[in-house]
């Protein structure tokens, strides 16, 4: 069972992020901040769910919360200042969306780029532990799938219907094929990524996993 919070006195925001370590399209983030008695027996991290499960949490999520924001940054910004720092803007922006001000950040991870001067505290697999991380996660999973799938009818050779962006097999192949496109991130040296079926990014190592 996840934990309602980290401090009960405080209004507490859950922070995570969608698509770091994809090949093509934006990262997503989201805010969420929930009821401090907020119960669902299906919450959890998004990667321990079903697409299914995913999309009947959402609205939900959406309904009961305090307040939630999803925000995204783009490919090229990624490019631009590496996808570290776009993961940390996309959180930064989500929280400037806030209906609601948080006394108190739960940010998945073990790093994050202190907003004003809101406390904030770094849990790794936070997603899997608090209640609104979990809830930031799904939300920031589902808007970016739900983007990814829609991009996906420009550029179908990718099949990111299928692989929202990672580094399928499937995907690596049309890669071979068909070469970049405007939506891949060329700072992540995919070529060679596709040689070592693995992904470094800030020294850590992303696979295709998709879930």
């Amino acid at each position: 069972m996840l934990l309602p919070f980290y401090h009960n006195k405080f209004c507490e925001a859950g922070l995570d992020e969608a698509g770091r370590g994809c090949f093509a399209g934006p990262v997503y983030a989201a805010a969420v901040i929930l009821p401090k008695d907020f119960y669902h027996p299906l919450l959890n991290d998004s990667k321990q769910l079903t697409k299914e499960e995913r999309e009947q949490l959402r609205p939900i999520i959406e309904k009961e919360s305090i307040a939630f924001s999803v925000a995204s940054v783009d490919n090229d910004e990624i490019d631009r200042i590496n996808i570290l720092q776009a993961s940390f803007k996309a959180m930064h922006l989500a929280l400037k969306k806030l209906k609601s001000n948080p006394d108190i950040l739960l940010v998945d991870g073990n790093r994050f780029k202190r907003y004003k001067k809101v406390p904030h505290y770094c849990i790794i697999k936070g997603d899997g532990i608090y209640a609104s991380i979990a809830a930031a996660s799904i939300l920031a999973k589902t808007y970016r799938d739900e983007y990814m799938i829609n991009l996906h009818k420009k550029y179908q050779v990718y099949s990111w219907h299928n692989n929202k962006g990672y580094g399928t097999v499937e995907h690596r192949n049309a890669i071979k094929e068909y070469g970049l496109c405007r939506y891949h991130r060329k700072s992540f040296n995919i070529y060679a990524a596709e040689i070592t079926h693995d992904l470094i990014i800030d020294g850590e190592i992303y696979t295709s996993d998709i879930s």
